[in-house]
């Protein structure tokens, strides 16, 4: 707050819209103390300063104390001078506690100009219900994770305009912090930037993380500096993300002084990650006897999805606000507030991908629209149940697409659940396409048995289809293949691998039968006999996946040591499986790694997904 008459002046000033005449004459003060008053010769007296508190809507008693203060350091009296500080000091022990609110924003990657649109409306918001800091995720101003577009030529002289463009629009009596990068000797750090009556301060991570999705040592050097500073006569520390998961930078704030701690992250969704996070800062507050508030970004970006979850601890580790997940807001911190962190596992993951889905349709801004092969099968009706939940049924297109192996009750299926859902639905039959492609391959496939290049060619009719349809109508094409089936290359490459997202890449088939039941739990919309009946790829006569693959329970059990834990042969038969089964299944998932490489990218859930996360070699000869 201003603390000395030509600063009152200057904010009486501000919130009239007054000239310094028109000041004059509207409030009665003469011409010539207003002059002394403008200069900083003069200190206001204590009518005026009454009078300019009422106009401000501050304590008067704050504002005679400060002008009283001034008034005798300008005559040089020390007695006075030590009298008047003594009263401000008292005035700001009982001043008005501190109200913090956190901004749980979705930041759009690169998007500079709306984002720092978004910190600026928000922090006038705060500024205007009373708010003295607001709080904003890591690398808030330009979305996480940037990656290369750190490297592009300018990119870092828009952040620093865009960080002044913020610093120039903002309401001198609110603070803000907000994460983005700064450039500094020629280093580039990931940054904390304080805006505090019209300055701006910063913080560089110390912590960097380079593993699984992260790669921040590629492009950040790591600060080595603590960071305390004061709002409300509060002192407070600042850490980013991954410095909160060590006892040392948390401990250094403490040890200058600070009386809470908040960090600023951008930590992506994976399942068991929030209860880390619980725990992780639980440690910090009750190893420092220090409360701590943790503010998570929200939204999908590209194979990551963030939870938001933002939370405030207590010096005990008690977590005495817990915000909501998958939703954009802010809240502050005087209000109550605790939603239940508890959330069953299919709910939690179910809203992880229609978040992911709608926000890398909508944030591209490249496409109206999903369009989805509908088979009548599992994989199909959950990702169509996932896009309409994510876009709106209006702009959701399914299409079936029978062949002779199609089975009436996948068309039943489908067009059940299409109807039920409410989106456009259409059939194309692909006997004509199939038996003219065939014609025209038969001398070229003469004396040899029809295999999986027949059945394969299916496939990748109907994938011509979908992308046909895409490029006509603008509407991405989502995949539906699930994370068991892209491990050991159950997949059609060119066929029903392609498109443009996939939102169950990441999902085990067993996991799809339970997502499934919990959407149908909100509202029926996936027939019974689709989650029921034994699934099938529909390519060739009373085929079953079982005829090729073990049951799924099996499967996801193998695959979950293979590919989560990343065990070896010997670990996983040890366990209680088939050799011979963990052989082949091994094989498979490294044998199909060009596959996955092709694939579409799919939001992230669990603590090893294909794609971003497992960077594996194509070719290998490793034997696991």
């Amino acid at each position: 707050m201003a603390n000395k008459t030509k600063d009152y002046l200057a904010k009486v000033r501000k919130k009239t819209g007054f000239s310094d005449y028109k000041i004059s004459q509207e409030y009665d003060i003469n011409q010539s103390n207003l002059s002394k008053y403008k200069s900083g010769k003069a200190a206001l007296s204590e009518m005026h300063a009454w009078l300019f508190a009422d106009i401000l809507g501050v304590n008067p008693a704050q504002v005679v104390a400060n002008t009283k203060l001034e008034h005798a350091k300008l005559t040089n009296n020390k007695s006075k001078v030590k009298f008047w500080q003594e009263q401000i000091e008292k005035l700001s022990n009982g001043s008005e506690s501190i109200k913090i609110n956190i901004a749980q924003i979705n930041p759009i990657v690169g998007d500079l100009n709306n984002n720092a649109q978004t910190i600026i409306n928000l922090a006038r918001e705060a500024y205007e219900s009373g708010a003295h800091l607001l709080v904003f995720p890591e690398l808030a101003l330009i979305g996480y994770p940037p990656e290369d577009l750190l490297l592009r030529e300018g990119f870092i002289d828009q952040v620093e305009s865009s960080v002044e463009h913020i610093r120039a629009q903002l309401p001198q009596d609110i603070s803000i912090l907000f994460g983005a990068p700064s450039r500094v000797k020629g280093c580039l750090y990931n940054s904390a930037y304080l805006i505090q009556q019209g300055h701006v301060r910063t913080y560089h991570k110390q912590l960097l993380p380079n593993y699984g999705v992260f790669d921040e040592k590629r492009y950040f050097e790591p600060g080595t500096d603590s960071f305390v500073f004061e709002c409300q006569q509060v002192k407070i520390g600042v850490v980013i993300c991954e410095d909160a998961w060590e006892s040392a930078p948390v401990a250094a704030v403490v040890n200058q002084g600070a009386q809470t701690v908040i960090s600023l992250n951008a930590s992506p969704f994976q399942l068991g990650k929030h209860s880390q996070r619980i725990k992780t800062i639980g440690q910090r507050a009750s190893e420092n006897k220090i409360s701590f508030v943790y503010v998570n970004a929200v939204g999908g970006q590209d194979e990551l999805v963030f939870d938001g979850g933002s939370f405030v601890m207590d010096a005990s580790g008690n977590v005495t606000h817990q915000l909501p997940f998958f939703q954009s807001l802010t809240h502050a911190l005087d209000q109550p507030i605790l939603q239940d962190s508890n959330e069953q596992i299919e709910k939690t993951i179910y809203d992880a991908l229609v978040l992911s889905t709608k926000d890398y349709i909508q944030k591209n801004g490249v496409f109206n629209g999903a369009v989805i092969g509908l088979s009548g099968g599992i994989d199909s009706a959950l990702t169509l149940a996932i896009a309409v939940d994510a876009l709106g049924a209006e702009h959701v297109q399914a299409i079936m697409m029978p062949y002779e192996y199609t089975s009436s009750m996948s068309l039943e299926d489908a067009k059940a659940q299409a109807s039920s859902m409410k989106v456009d639905y259409h059939e194309v039959n692909i006997h004509s396409m199939v038996d003219s492609f065939n014609a025209q391959l038969s001398p070229l496939f003469a004396g040899t048995d029809a295999d999986t290049t027949e059945e394969n060619l299916q496939a990748r009719i109907r994938g011509t289809l979908l992308m046909a349809v895409s490029n006509k109508s603008g509407k991405i094409v989502l995949t539906t293949g699930n994370k068991s089936e892209m491990a050991v290359g159950y997949a059609t490459l060119y066929g029903d691998m392609s498109g443009g997202f996939a939102p169950l890449k990441d999902i085990a088939k067993t996991m799809v039968y339970r997502l499934a039941n919990y959407r149908n739990s909100i509202e029926y919309v996936i027939p019974g006999r689709v989650i029921d009946r034994e699934p099938s790829a529909e390519l060739a006569p009373n085929q079953v996946d079982q005829d090729s693959l073990p049951p799924y329970e099996e499967l996801d059990a193998i695959l979950e040591l293979f590919v989560e834990q990343k065990q070896s042969i010997d670990h996983i038969v040890k366990q209680g499986f088939n050799k011979d089964t963990v052989k082949r299944i091994s094989n498979m998932v490294l044998n199909n790694e060009y596959k996955r490489r092709q694939s579409a990218p799919g939001p992230k859930v669990s603590k090893n997904a294909f794609g971003k996360e497992r960077r594996y070699p194509m070719t290998s000869k490793f034997q696991p």
